[in-house]
């Protein structure tokens, strides 16, 4: 795990996201109870700009695990300004929208050195707040994020197409 170095994400670096962002895709799409994107183009443009735009216009960041020059993981986080109508959070808060750990690679610590170094990136930023979304199904992800103190407090619903 030692030989794994975890460094901020610039622009540049976007498009080497790709594989990492559709080995989370597909593994949201094999847990999920209903279908999810299933065009891997699509799914990649919408998300490689959403990435640009954010760290583009400064309100998001996010981080690279690298082992040597090969990319085994990734966390973005976007922020978000508060205080909320119903959350107590603060001016600003955190959204951790993405983190993809290489499936090879996965049980390794990984993970949690990205999110150490999300919450670092935060704490420096003087944001205190986080949220974070995981897909139905994806009970692994769910653990993980509860044995760092956050909790469920809302769930989320949708309907697609007419009702």
């Amino acid at each position: 795990m030692g030989d794994v170095t975890i460094s901020p994400l610039v622009a540049a670096d976007v498009e080497r996201l790709r594989e990492l962002w559709l080995a989370l895709h597909h593994q949201h799409q094999a847990v999920s109870p209903v279908l999810l994107v299933q065009d891997d183009a699509a799914s990649w443009q919408a998300r490689r700009s959403l990435y640009s735009e954010w760290l583009g216009n400064g309100s998001g960041f996010g981080l690279l695990a690298a082992r040597g020059e090969r990319l085994v993981g990734y966390a973005f986080c976007c922020l978000l300004d508060g205080p909320d109508d119903t959350f107590p959070v603060g001016q600003r808060y955190g959204d951790l929208y993405s983190l993809s750990v290489a499936e090879g690679e996965r049980g390794r610590g990984i993970g949690t050195r990205l999110l150490d170094a999300v919450d670092a990136e935060l704490e420096r930023r003087q944001v205190h707040d986080l949220r974070i979304s995981v897909i139905a199904g994806n009970e692994r992800a769910r653990k993980l994020y509860e044995r760092r103190g956050l909790a469920l407090v809302e769930l989320v619903l949708f309907r697609f197409g007419r009702p």
